[in-house]
């Protein structure tokens, strides 16, 4: 009996040109090397397109009627699915300011026309092989738990591993993925530009859950950041929910869990030590313990999960 086969996957490359001669002899090229054409006859066609079908690739025209190519690409990398997908440009214009204004508004690429077969060609391939190499190292980074995602130096979301994805997503409207971070995050992106402070920026989502993000790095137009929920709140709310104390006491016993003394706790909650230790007896008696390293024995293996 024939081992079954599997279709090989073809590549799908989205044409945006207002021409029909460009459409015709761009769809047959590309599809002579074996992948398959989408076309879209204006920018907001290829909006509209891209919210149903993903492309591995797109070809945009820059000049275009109604929305030009600048802009289409900027509302194209807004959408989170689409971050990720190389954009070519295609010009007549072979003005240094339009190929920079290409390149600004998320472009990886130009090609001038009369456009050569071969070359276009050339330049698909090398940019799918790219952005392959850099979707597996995200899914990489994901499996290992690294919650990564990147913005521009605006605070425009690029692209993010499948897990940041997932929390962005819980955060709701305060880290909407269409957009990117909000006001207070674009603010704090600057900042770590610009003065090379790195303190963590913390998001709260409308359930009331904080979220922690991590500059780590820059390099050109991306801005690397790591997304994590906040440790301690997460592991507040754990000690609320399964141990019968106060959401004080709760955040008493977390420190205390973590090898803080009563003065380091009463700073960093700003309490006098004498309440901390009210506190902490509160805590003794609802739990059925009589000290401190009791108290926090329990405490600690009901965080265990959260390192």
């Amino acid at each position: 009996m024939p081992e079954a086969t599997h279709p090989v996957q073809r590549d799908t490359v989205l044409v945006v040109d207002d021409s029909p001669d460009t459409l015709s002899f761009l769809t047959e090229a590309i599809e002579r090397s074996g992948a398959t054409v989408l076309v879209a006859v204006s920018g907001q066609a290829a909006l509209t397109l891209v919210d149903e079908i993903t492309p591995d690739v797109i070809l945009l025209d820059a000049v275009m009627p109604s929305m030009d190519g600048f802009e289409t690409c900027r509302r194209l990398k807004a959408k989170p699915a689409i971050a990720s997908v190389p954009i070519i440009f295609m010009t007549g214009l072979a003005e240094t300011e339009h190929i920079v204004q290409g390149l600004g508004a998320g472009g990886v690429d130009y090609v001038t026309k009369p456009i050569a077969p071969d070359e276009i060609l050339a330049r698909i391939r090398v940019h799918l092989a790219g952005a392959r190499a850099a979707q597996s190292l995200r899914a990489a980074l994901d499996t290992t738990g690294r919650s990564l995602f990147a913005v521009d130096p605006a605070g425009r979301m690029l692209w993010s591993t499948p897990q940041a994805a997932q929390m962005l997503n819980a955060l709701g409207s305060d880290g909407a993925t269409e957009s990117g971070l909000p006001t207070s995050g674009r603010a704090w992106v600057q900042d770590c530009l610009e003065t090379g402070k790195t303190a963590p920026f913390t998001l709260t989502s409308a359930s009331g859950v904080r979220y922690s993000i991590s500059f780590v790095g820059s390099s050109g137009n991306e801005v690397l950041l790591r997304l994590s929920r906040d440790a301690a709140a997460a592991g507040v709310e754990i000690l609320r929910e399964r141990l019968p104390i106060t959401a004080r006491e709760a955040e008493v016993l977390f420190w205390l869990s973590r090898g803080k003394s009563s003065r380091d706790i009463g700073e960093i909650l700003t309490l006098s030590p004498r309440t901390i230790t009210k506190h902490l007896e509160g805590v003794y008696a609802k739990l059925g313990v009589e000290n401190r390293t009791a108290a926090s024995m329990i405490a600690t293996r009901l965080l265990q999960d959260l390192g």
